[in-house]
């Protein structure tokens, strides 16, 4: 990310040392990148319109409505529905090291124009499909999809092409799918009131949460749960979830690795991944890097401290 933001750094003018905002204009969005180079609380910011915020470099911690105040670190992202109020601090931003964020925001009909297509090809069985972007704030952590296409909506943001818009239109179209996509599997994985219990999708999942570390669960077993071609229900889990089966089961042994890590010092990394059920300690660490940017050894240091 620090050398897509090369250009920008260049280019941009600096008016205050607490977010400094560069602003970069699209046909239905617009990119502000905030640089905070010193020590700051309580700064306040609202906007007008519907924004996906990351993280770039630093960190901040966020105070939002209906949500626990939470640390936000690179490699997050936080969706904000408009006119909600967004309080910040900048516990260590400094003039050699700023923190630094970016603020997506997307017309808002250009959101309804694509939660419409979205409605009309993604259906849960028996339920009304009617997805819609969220009235609260949304916190999402190491969502990979999303990062890969923060980075390249701000490299194009930045840059001056002739296909500049056409390139961003598209972008900002999967991002929305994207984002309904967590939604969708925030429904299915917080379901406490069963609605998805009796839907072959949401059977498939909490099979899978129950069976987490059995080392047996394969797509075409989980096909069969669901009484499906294993082709018909990869499509299905995918469209659904936005990830496919063999990404989300590992996505979930990874989320209680790291549980195993924090909470039992003592055991190796390769008695993590088998406990975590994982056949093989290599590919555990492959995926653990994959989703967390590091690996198990050095999350295991960190957690130590």
């Amino acid at each position: 990310m620090n050398q897509l933001l090369n250009h920008h750094i260049s280019n941009r003018k600096i008016t205050t040392l607490v977010e400094n905002k560069t602003t970069y204009n699209a046909d239905y969005a617009e990119l502000n990148i905030y640089e905070t180079h010193k020590y700051a609380e309580k700064i306040s910011l609202t906007f007008d319109f519907p924004v996906i915020a990351s993280m770039l470099t630093g960190k901040k911690v966020m105070h939002l409505e209906n949500m626990a105040s939470f640390d936000f670190f690179p490699g997050e992202s936080v969706v904000m529905p408009t006119n909600k109020e967004i309080v910040i601090d900048f516990p260590v931003a400094t003039l050699k090291n700023p923190t630094q964020c970016l603020a997506l925001g997307i017309d808002s009909t250009k959101i309804d124009e694509v939660v419409d297509k979205f409605n009309n090809h993604v259906a849960i069985e028996r339920e009304n499909n009617n997805w819609k972007l969220s009235n609260n704030a949304s916190h999402l952590i190491n969502n990979t999809d999303v990062n890969h296409l923060v980075e390249r909506l701000v490299y194009t943001f930045t840059k001056n092409t002739s296909s500049k818009d056409v390139l961003l239109d598209l972008m900002i179209q999967e991002l929305i799918v994207r984002l309904l996509q967590t939604k969708a599997k925030a429904f299915l994985l917080n379901d406490t009131d069963g609605v998805f219990n009796d839907t072959r999708i949401g059977y498939v999942i909490k099979y899978i949460k129950q069976n987490l570390t059995n080392k047996d669960i394969t797509v075409d077993l989980l096909a069969k749960k669901a009484c499906m071609s294993a082709s018909h229900f990869h499509k299905k889990f995918k469209n659904t979830l936005g990830v496919s089966p063999i990404d989300y089961i590992n996505s979930e042994k990874i989320k209680f690795s790291k549980k195993l890590i924090k909470e039992t010092k003592n055991l190796r990394i390769s008695e993590i991944a088998y406990k975590s059920g994982f056949n093989n300690t290599s590919y555990f660490n492959r995926q653990f890097k994959k989703m967390e940017l590091m690996t198990p050894q050095q999350f295991k240091a960190s957690v130590s401290k």
